[in-house]
């Protein structure tokens, strides 16, 4: 149940964060130049992020119910340490809330400039809520700033166990480098689609670019922080690392195996490239890298899940880094995109690649933690609910998620087949009429 909501959540928080800000930018670009159609897209993307934002906060209240309904536990022995974070992301849900409808309902009601700000408050609202959910997770994978004193958690100090913990940083900016890769991906996605279609005004340039200059700028220094991850990852979660990697034994000058199957402790049918795990994991290919068998088995997560999430998330990566690459080429040798319709064909393949990227990533860092919530502090065994109905509670979420995906399917179809977006009266202007 937490699988499934979490995979419905997280592509929605990527464009929490990541698609107001684009909005307000292109608001901005609107307001700087005196370009009405930069003012056009941006009011209507204001409507997809209104669509966006119902259903992310009814896949976020299901979120925080299922905390308390699935997981007991871990509810009732850590939440004074990570309660602040949760209390704080609530007031930024609600200050985001605030604003998006001074947002939406204020085109044309207030000057642009002071539109323009109100905006700002959606994306730096949709920043902080996701920073103190981040916050709580970078701890779950590195606990500390409390004590345990015969079972219970004594001396807590909150602010030392949320934002100073060795993972918080790595995972905030992976993950914010991420949410523009799947927003920025996926959007530019939809106009590449447009313009094989034959839509290829100005209007539809502009909605291409700024999305895919967004996504194309992050994926690149996404591989220089996987890197970063990955070490803090090799120093204090050697388990999770040998899982991903499918190291059953400790090594010296560890082989990176590409491809393969992990079974009775060796990686089967992949491609070893010697010294290169040792490499990655300390920047030197003689460094001894630990394995799974510096563990009992109990203790060892379920290494294809990790693996194979891993190397679908690395490829992934990888493969919109060179398209990413691709685009700043021509666009330095020529000023322009790509005209090729192979590059956009790519561009439309892009948003579900940063997706599947985006949920593999997310396996990574949680199953390969298992079997502990909180790592080597509380096991799962020990958080979750022993309560009966879960088939049956699944079933309705299931049914829930289905309806909330075709109620807003219906929503955005219906925005995107308005005639004549980049001529659309904006409110204000003449010939505009507002809806009653």
């Amino acid at each position: 149940m937490q699988t499934l909501s979490l995979a419905v959540h997280i592509p929605l928080v990527c464009f929490g964060v990541a698609f107001p800000a684009m909005t307000v930018f292109a608001e901005w670009l609107g307001l700087r130049t005196g370009d009405p159609l930069y003012t056009r897209l941006a009011y209507r993307w204001s409507k997809v992020i209104a669509v966006l934002f119902a259903v992310g906060a009814v896949s976020g209240t299901i979120l925080s119910f299922e905390l308390g309904m699935l997981w007991p536990g871990w509810m009732a022995a850590f939440g004074s340490v990570f309660g602040l974070a949760f209390a704080l992301e609530g007031f930024a849900f609600f200050t985001e809330a605030i604003f998006l409808g001074i947002y939406i309902y204020s085109w044309g009601r207030i000057s642009p400039r002071m539109h323009v700000l109100a905006g700002v408050p959606v994306a730096i609202a949709g920043f902080l809520g996701s920073f103190m959910v981040i916050a709580v997770n970078g701890w779950m994978n590195h606990p500390q700033g409390f004590g345990l004193r015969s079972g219970r958690v004594v001396d807590v100090h909150p602010f030392n166990a949320l934002f100073e913990n060795t993972y918080f940083w790595h995972e905030l900016v992976h993950m914010y480098l991420a949410g523009y890769m799947t927003a920025g991906f996926i959007v530019a996605g939809i106009y590449a689609f447009g313009w094989l279609r034959g839509r290829r005004t100005r209007y539809h340039r502009i909605a291409l670019v700024i999305p895919l200059t967004a996504a194309a700028l992050a994926s690149p220094a996404e591989i220089v922080v996987g890197d970063w991850a990955g070490r803090d990852v090799a120093a204090t979660q050697p388990v999770k690392l040998a899982a991903m990697e499918g190291l059953g034994r400790t090594e010296t000058g560890a082989a990176e195996d590409i491809g393969g199957w992990y079974e009775n402790g060796d990686v089967r049918y992949g491609i070893a490239v010697p010294h290169l795990l040792s490499v990655l994991a300390y920047h030197d290919p003689d460094a001894t890298v630990r394995g799974l068998d510096t563990v009992p088995p109990k203790d060892q997560p379920p290494v294809n899940v990790t693996r194979l999430s891993f190397q679908a998330m690395v490829a992934c990566g990888t493969a919109l880094a060179v398209l990413a690459a691709v685009f700043f080429w021509v666009w330095w040798r020529t000023g322009d995109l790509p005209r090729s319709r192979w590059f956009h064909r790519a561009v439309i393949a892009a948003g579900p690649l940063a997706l599947i990227a985006l949920e593999t990533g997310w396996t990574v860092t949680e199953v390969g933690r298992q079997p502990w919530i909180v790592y080597r502090t509380m096991r799962v065994s020990q958080a979750v609910t022993g309560a009966s109905g879960i088939p049956v509670g699944y079933l309705t979420l299931v049914a829930t998620y289905l309806l909330l995906a075709a109620v807003a399917w219906w929503v955005l179809r219906r925005l995107s087949r308005v005639p004549g977006a980049e001529a659309t009266p904006l409110p204000g202007d003449a010939g505009y009429v507002r809806p009653a």
